[in-house]
């Protein structure tokens, strides 16, 4: 069948969330200031990280590129949501769509390539404190980032473009606030199972492979934590891996119930609210998560402040 006499869809219509224009404003103000919030807060990680010699180590330099990552993957979304809140016709091109598609994806993927790092990082420096300097070099560190970013970007181009090529031929209308994988698959005119088996598979292998390492390493953490002779030892470890915990357990735990779980039987708002909490709410928290148990980042935090008010007066 010729493919150009079926493909006649040429934008989408990304319905967000219901309800009359005072809350499609109220929703507007509530997103832009968690967006602009987002920026601040993983912005100042970003600039105490680069600015504080204190900071020049490789906890924090993944820190502050996992700041710099969570600033792009929450613009991957919500700028475009934004935008449809005060449109009429909330229309996104099918070029466009898919755009977002790519980056959403590769960006998440990356947050989670980021998110075992940083669990190998935390169990060196705690399991094998005399050996941290010489393993965890500046060298390695770089290596590895460029891994996460070079990974993450280059696992979704073919699954995607395959998926573009399908004939969408019907209903242009996708119930959610950004062009997701099943909602895409649902408005194809053919079936495309060794497709979306493909990409299933590939994005439940990032998910399984990294969250079952990052537990290895905690578990080999505890071991190693629980070894310690002193009680303000032992807490000293435990706040230094805290924070990263929490953060992942928060990411892992919404990306689980969308992308390896059944979606079917749940209901679609609920669906763009699990969706809000790891695309949105979780770079959002990020920051305040590792700044507020973090006391150099606090101290960082506060000399960056102390520098600008200086710099203002001068």
């Amino acid at each position: 069948m010729n493919r150009s006499s079926i493909h006649v869809v040429t934008e989408f219509v990304l319905l967000g969330f219901p309800g009359s224009w005072k809350i499609q404003i109220s929703l507007f103000t509530f997103f832009l200031v968690v967006y602009l919030l987002t920026l601040l807060g993983n912005g100042a990680i970003l600039c105490a990280v680069r600015c504080d010699p204190r900071l020049h180590t490789p906890m924090y330099f993944l820190l502050g590129n996992f700041a710099f990552l969570e600033i792009w993957y929450v613009s991957s979304t919500v700028p475009n949501m934004l935008t449809n809140m005060l449109s009429t016709t909330k229309i996104i091109s099918f070029s466009g769509c898919f755009l977002q598609f790519y980056f959403f994806f590769s960006l998440g993927t990356t947050e989670c390539l980021f998110l075992a790092v940083m669990a190998y990082d935390r169990c060196l420096a705690i399991c094998r404190p005399l050996h941290y300097p010489t393993l965890m070099t500046g060298r390695l560190c770089c290596m590895l980032v460029s891994l996460c970013w070079f990974a993450g970007f280059l696992g979704y181009p073919i699954p995607i473009y395959f998926i573009s090529q399908l004939p969408f031929c019907g209903s242009n209308i996708i119930d959610h606030f950004l062009c997701d994988m099943d909602p895409l698959m649902a408005l194809s005119c053919a079936p495309a199972p060794i497709t979306q088996t493909t990409f299933y598979a590939q994005s439940s292998f990032v998910l399984f492979s990294t969250i079952m390492y990052i537990l290895r390493s905690y578990i080999l953490l505890l071991r190693a934590v629980f070894q310690v002779p002193s009680a303000s030892g032992r807490w000293k470890a435990f706040s230094t891996c805290g924070s990263h915990l929490v953060v992942v357990s928060l990411f892992y735990g919404t990306v689980m119930v969308m992308y390896v779980s059944p979606t079917y039987g749940i209901p679609s708002l609920m669906q763009k609210i699990v969706t809000l909490v790891y695309s949105v709410m979780t770079p959002l928290f990020n920051p305040l998560i590792y700044s507020l148990r973090n006391k150099d980042m606090k101290l960082a935090l506060r000399s960056v402040l102390f520098r600008m008010r200086a710099s203002k007066n001068s």
